[in-house]
C-alpha cells in the first residue's frame, strides 16, 4: 500500500482476516438459485434467507460495538467461530428454518469481525493515508468475495450446491491460524477489573452530532440497500431466470463487478486521502444510481456495463466512515462504527428482503427509490464538502 501510506503488521493482519472471512460472501450468491430450487422456496422466503445475513449484522452491530469498546480481543475470537458455525448449518441444506439458522450465525460472526477490524483501523490507524488504510481493508474483503465465486465457479456443475459452497468456503479456516499474531499484535488493553462488560467509550459525555455525520450514516445505510439487491437477488435471479445463465454464468457477471472494485480501491483511496472523503463520497453514490438502473432494466450487455459501474462504486464503500472519523473522537469510535454498521446492515437485510417480497417482475422498480435517494445524498454531501 505504498500508494497511500505504509502497511502495518497490525493492519496486515486485519487484511489477512477479513479476506479469510468473506469466502463465504462471495460463494453465497451464486448458488442462490439452486438453494431456492432444492428448498421449494418462494421468491420472499428466497429474499429472506439472502437478507438474514444482513438482518442478523444489524442486530448484533450495537451490542458488538459496545462489547469490544473493551475486550476487542474476545471479539476476534468470537468472529470466527461463528461464521463457521453458520456455514455449516447452511451447508446441512434442510429447511426454511435452518438456512436462517445459518444466515444468521454467519452475520453475527461477520458483525463481529467488520465492527472490530473498522475500529481499529479508525481507532488506530487515523491519520492523512486513513482512507487508503481503509480500502486496503475493503479490498482484502473484496479479494475474499472474488475468490469464493471463483472457487465456486471452478468447480465441477454436478456437485450439489451444499458441497460446492462448502468447499469455495474452505479458505475462511485461514482466519484460525491468522488469529493468535492479530492478538499479540493488537494495543494492550486495560486491567480487567477496569473494563466493564459494555461501554461507548473511555470518557463522559456524549460525541456531539454533526450534520456530515448523519449524511455519512445515511450514506452507507443507502449504498448497502443497493449493493445487497443487486448482488444478493436481482443480478443472480434476473441472470437465471430471463438471461438463462447457469451458476458458472451468474458467478462470471458477479466477478465482473468484483474485480472492477477491487481496480478502483487503492486509486480511489488514495484519492479520497487527497480530496477529502466527502467530495470523493458523492461521486460514488451517482455511480451506484447509474448502475442500479442498469442492472435491474436493462438487457444483458448493458447490464454487464452496469455491473463494471457498479464494481466502482463499490470501490466507495468505506469512504463514508472517513467523513465519519473526522467528526468522531477516538475514544467514542467503536460506539459510533456499531451504529453506522446498523445502518449498514439494516440496508443489507432490506435490499433483497424488500426485493424478494416485492418478486422478481417488480424487484427492479426498487432500484428507482433508492437511486434517487442516492442522487440526493450526493448533492448534500457535495454541497457541505465545499462548504468545508
Amino acid at each position: 500500500m505504498k500508494l497511500g501510506g505504509p502497511v502495518t503488521p497490525l493492519l496486515a493482519l486485519l487484511c489477512a482476516l477479513v479476506f479469510a472471512g468473506t469466502f463465504s460472501i462471495g460463494a453465497f450468491p451464486a448458488v442462490l438459485p439452486e438453494l431456492g430450487r432444492s428448498a421449494a422456496l418462494a421468491d420472499w422466503q428466497l429474499g429472506a434467507v439472502a437478507g438474514a445475513f444482513g438482518f442478523a449484522r444489524m442486530l448484533a452491530d450495537v451490542p458488538a460495538g459496545l462489547f469490544l469498546t473493551h475486550h476487542l480481543r474476545r471479539a476476534y475470537v468470537l468472529s470466527p467461530l461463528l461464521l463457521t458455525a453458520g456455514v455449516l448449518a447452511l451447508a446441512l441444506g434442510g429447511g426454511l428454518g435452518v438456512l436462517l439458522l445459518g444466515r444468521v450465525l454467519m452475520g453475527m460472526g461477520h458483525a463481529l469481525a467488520m465492527v472490530a477490524g473498522l475500529s481499529t483501523i479508525l481507532r488506530f490507524h487515523a491519520g492523512p493515508a486513513l482512507a487508503s488504510a481503509l480500502n486496503a481493508y475493503e479490498l482484502s474483503a473484496m479479494l475474499g468475495i472474488l475468490g469464493g465465486t471463483v472457487a465456486l465457479a471452478a468447480l465441477p456443475a454436478r456437485l450439489p450446491w451444499n458441497v460446492a459452497y462448502l468447499l469455495a468456503c474452505a479458505p475462511q479456516l485461514l482466519a484460525f491460524a491468522v488469529l493468535p499474531f492479530l492478538l499479540r499484535a493488537l494495543p494492550p488493553e486495560a486491567a480487567p477489573a477496569a473494563r466493564p462488560l459494555f461501554a461507548r467509550g473511555a470518557g463522559a459525555g456524549l460525541a456531539p452530532v454533526t450534520a456530515r455525520a448523519v449524511l455519512a450514516v445515511a450514506a452507507g445505510g443507502v449504498l448497502a440497500v443497493g449493493y445487497a439487491a443487486l448482488e444478493h437477488f436481482v443480478i443472480p435471479v434476473r441472470a437465471s431466470r430471463e438471461f438463462g445463465l447457469a451458476r458458472a454464468g451468474v458467478a462470471r457477471l458477479l466477478m465482473t463487478a468484483q474485480l472492477a472494485d477491487i481496480l478502483a480501491l487503492l486509486p480511489m483511496g488514495v484519492l479520497a486521502d487527497r480530496l477529502g472523503p466527502a467530495r470523493v463520497v458523492g461521486p460514488v453514490l451517482l455511480a451506484m444510481a447509474a448502475a442500479s438502473l442498469l442492472i435491474s432494466f436493462a438487457p444483458l450487455p448493458l447490464v454487464v456495463a452496469g455491473a463494471v459501474l457498479f464494481g466502482l462504486a463499490m470501490a466507495g464503500w468505506m469512504l463514508p466512515l472517513g467523513v465519519l472519523r473526522a467528526e468522531t473522537s477516538p475514544e467514542r469510535i467503536a460506539w459510533r462504527t456499531a451504529l453506522y454498521r446498523v445502518c449498514v446492515d439494516g440496508g443489507l437485510f432490506l435490499g433483497p428482503f424488500l426485493a424478494g417480497l416485492l418478486g422478481a417482475a417488480h424487484a427492479g422498480w426498487l432500484a428507482l427509490g433508492w437511486s434517487l435517494t442516492l442522487v440526493l445524498l450526493a448533492s448534500l454531501l457535495l454541497r457541505r464538502g465545499r462548504a468545508r
